[in-house]
């Protein structure tokens, strides 16, 4: 794609629309929130409390402004990864590695969480989970309950009795697939970059942030998937997850997870990240 075109994804979409879109993502009473493993373990895979501890404040403060927070959270795998110091070559020790993690994660999630007085729980699931009715009913209502206890639900894939045929394949799947479910009003991922780019900000100085998306989505989705090397190959299901999303009437946000108060700053309006805008519902 041309430079030319480049730049006029990041004026594609009308200032006003995102504006009020993101108005509207800041009114959000139900609030899901996905942090991905990069935003949660360190370059060696160990689970970062740092890390972990900045994204539990950051949650802390939207429900110290009365929203629901239903977390997904990736980073068990690595988690298991740092523990033992042994990378997977296998799905087989990719699973086993999962139970090793997951524990430390949710673990340092109930001691983080702990510094604001709050219960975590933990939910597994699988893609069969989702597309049974009566599973997935079953985790509404589950869901539900937590929420009306102010319980903060944290869901993982469950790797350990996932399969290649079987498995959701990641988080950014998963989030979209419970935001929709759930009937939230916003999904918020959280990356180790700072949203969309016109190319790929590790490797390329002059990748300018895609502040909205919406009729430009074919175009943007055809920039992610030319310029996705290495890691950043990451942000297609992002961004896939968003525009499903999205398709629903939610307004989904793609930021870094690393930026100050990115939380406050969704919750406030504030222009962070990449909005994409709800496509079903009035923008007001």
């Amino acid at each position: 794609m041309s430079e030319p075109a480049k730049s006029s994804l990041t004026e594609a979409v009308d200032a006003q629309a995102a504006a009020a879109a993101r108005r509207r993502a800041a009114a959000a009473d139900r609030v899901v929130v996905k942090a991905g493993t990069n935003s949660l373990t360190d370059d060696d895979s160990n689970l970062s409390h740092a890390k972990l501890d900045k994204l539990v404040d950051d949650i802390a403060d939207l429900r110290v402004r009365g929203k629901q927070v239903v977390l997904v959270s990736s980073a068990a795998v690595g988690a298991g990864i740092g523990r033992i110091g042994y990378d997977h070559e296998t799905i087989e020790d990719a699973q086993a590695l999962s139970t090793i993690g997951q524990s430390q994660l949710m673990q340092a999630y109930s001691d983080s969480f702990a510094r604001y007085d709050t219960t975590v729980a933990q939910l597994l699931l699988t893609q069969k989970d989702l597309d049974n009715p009566d599973r997935f009913t079953n985790i509404h209502n589950t869901i539900e309950t937590l929420l009306a206890w102010d319980v903060v639900p944290i869901i993982n894939e469950n790797d350990a009795v996932a399969t290649q045929e079987l498995r959701i394949g990641d988080n950014d799947r998963l989030s979209a697939s419970v935001a929709i479910g759930i009937d939230s009003d916003l999904l918020v991922t959280l990356t180790d970059v700072g949203g969309v780019y016109t190319g790929n900000p590790k490797v390329d100085a002059d990748a300018e942030l895609i502040e909205a998306v919406d009729e430009n989505y074919t175009a943007v989705q055809e920039l992610v998937e030319a310029s996705s090397t290495g890691g950043f190959g990451g942000i297609q299901t992002k961004v896939e997850g968003a525009r499903r999303v999205s398709e629903h009437g939610i307004p989904a946000i793609i930021a870094g997870s690393a930026a100050s108060d990115v939380l406050e700053q969704v919750a406030t309006g504030e222009p962070v990240g990449t909005i994409f805008l709800p496509i079903n519902g009035v923008v007001e």
